[in-house]
């Protein structure tokens, strides 16, 4: 058989279903194999949206996404996705071609090292240099890029090799059973929270990738210790749940920060330092249990004094079987930081001032977004009123990068989440700049006949950038720019755009592009005016008596 058809043969037998992106003429034997293939192939207007679709696949579904790019320039442009699913947990196999290895006659045209430019940001890249072990690469390249922690596998075939002929087997796709953390850890981690006088609960991104919902419920509803959350473990247990204290959405000095410091110990539970810190150690503060599928990584900010290391879910039911909630636990002081934080965070999500201050543009979604409707952002100071004031209600709901922190992926993101679950509502909630770094994938929206939202929070400016050179102290410079009409910009795709003129208006332009078919682009001018003096002055001024 061809070494392309195998390699298909391969992909198909790991349970691929799309690959997303843009093959060039390196390619053309493996697009030949594909075409009568069970596969879907999406092809999309960059490469960078292929790639962020990928990483969002593999985020929601656990199985790597998968993408296809020529050499060179196709593959250089993988390298931003390729560190957005490495920095963020996300299991995903990029594939590129390259020019003939045995005889070739364009000399170096083209060519760029592709195999170890990978290395820094993947688990895994390999070049395939014979068509006998194109089978064993891949479910070699699959089963690393699903092994705790996940993360971004590369493949490099060239074109001589895929026209090869190649005689080989598929290998049988076995589970991975991950170990259970260590006895004498968890008996340590029990005496710890038993000892504590006000022990909190710390959910991260790793418990939100593994589904561990379940054991973590049956934990704060056994032991009533309350609970708060990174960005990325967001709705990994619903934020109605009464224990639930907040989202750290900045690393110090925010109202939720009190709680944290008032804590003698935090049981930290699928966190770890590439995602931004939700909280500083320092050497007088609370301890942590650092509850993970591998050991914490030693950081200046995090330097955890026990590891329960194993599986999450398997872990936390163990402390939940052995823990005996304690009289000694006392809570009040959790539950007034509680009331603290609901009611500075949402002062002024009332407010109907247009253009809209971000903290109502949240409410209004939220409100209009079902339960299990998906919402995806792109990277913008507008993440941080989110992470505060939006709620999650179920796993995976809310998908922002907050290990990468890029810009451009919240578009693609979208894209694929609707793509895979097509009876939910889904929103991609942009900044005016990082759409546009990705807005040619309207295209490709629009193509494939997706019935989304996606709403460009428009201040004519890289807005975060802004408010971190005002907290500074710097003079406003170098950060202003002009947009072009959105809405007809939408049109000319095919979607459907829309500029609501007031908060009213929003409201129901939102109520009317959620409940219709096609792509619907929504403009909606932003107020970022109050961010420094609610989020650098105001809380410089906060003090934690309560």
């Amino acid at each position: 058989m061809k070494t392309s058809d195998l390699f298909v043969k391969a992909l198909e037998n790991e349970g691929v279903e799309y690959i997303f992106g843009i093959p060039g003429e390196e390619n053309l034997d493996f697009l030949d194999s594909l075409k009568n293939s069970t596969i879907k192939l999406i092809l999309t207007r960059h490469e960078q949206g292929a790639g962020f679709m990928a990483a969002t696949y593999g985020r929601l579904t656990g199985k790597p996404g998968v993408c296809l790019s020529t050499l060179g320039p196709g593959a250089t442009n993988f390298v931003t996705p390729a560190a957005y699913a490495q920095l963020g947990g996300m299991p995903m196999l990029m594939i590129t071609g390259q020019k003939p290895i045995k005889a070739s006659k364009q000399g170096r045209f083209q060519i760029v090292d592709i195999v170890n430019m990978m290395r820094p940001i993947t688990k895994f890249t390999k070049q395939v240099v014979h068509g006998s072990t194109i089978t064993s690469i891949v479910r070699e390249a699959f089963r690393i890029a699903m092994e705790e922690r996940p993360g971004a596998v590369h493949i490099e075939l060239p074109e001589d090799i895929a026209d090869e002929s190649a005689q080989t087997h598929l290998f049988t796709v076995a589970p991975t059973r991950r170990p259970d953390a260590d006895n004498t850890a968890i008996k340590n981690a029990i005496k710890m929270i038993e000892q504590a006088k006000m022990p909190l609960l710390l959910i991260g991104a790793g418990a939100n990738r593994k589904r561990a919902s379940k054991a973590l419920l049956k934990f704060i509803e056994k032991t009533g210790i309350p609970f708060f959350n990174t960005q990325m473990g967001k709705g990994v247990i619903d934020e109605r749940h009464d224990a639930y204290l907040g989202t750290a959405a900045l690393s110090d000095h925010d109202y939720l920060h009190c709680a944290i410091d008032r804590s003698d110990l935090i049981i930290n539970v699928g966190h770890d330092v590439i995602e931004k810190p939700p909280f500083f150690m320092r050497e007088n503060g609370p301890k942590v249990v650092h509850v993970n599928f591998s050991p914490a990584e030693i950081d200046d900010v995090y330097f955890p004094q026990l590891d329960v290391v194993g599986d999450i879910a398997t872990s936390v039911n163990r402390l939940t079987d052995l823990l005996s909630p304690q009289d000694t636990w006392d809570f009040s002081y959790f539950y007034r930081v509680k009331q603290e934080v609901k009611s500075r965070i949402g002062k002024y999500s009332l407010d109907e001032r247009f253009p809209l201050l971000p903290q109502s543009a949240v409410r209004i979604i939220r409100e209009e977004l079902d339960d299990d409707g998906i919402l995806t952002l792109d990277n913008g100071v507008y993440k941080v009123w989110f992470a505060r004031n939006y709620p999650c209600y179920q796993n995976n709901t809310l998908l922002l990068d907050n290990a990468l922190a890029t810009m451009g992926a919240g578009l693609p993101s979208g894209m694929l989440a609707k793509l895979i679950n097509p009876d939910k509502k889904v929103i991609s909630v942009c900044g005016d700049g990082g759409f546009m770094m990705n807005s040619q994938e309207m295209e490709t929206a629009v193509r494939l006949g997706l019935n989304m939202v996606v709403i460009i929070l428009n201040d004519n400016a890289y807005g975060m950038i802004k408010w971190k050179q005002e907290g500074m102290g710097f003079d406003n410079f170098g950060l202003d720019y002009a947009n072009p009409d959105f809405v007809k910009y939408a049109e000319s795709y095919g979607a459907t755009g829309h500029r609501p003129s007031s908060h009213a208006d929003f409201r129901k332009t939102l109520q009317q592009a959620l409940n219709s078919d096609g792509m619907h682009l929504i403009e909606l001018a932003v107020d970022y005016s109050l961010n420094h003096s609610i989020l650098n002055e105001g809380l410089k001024e906060k003090l934690c008596i309560l």
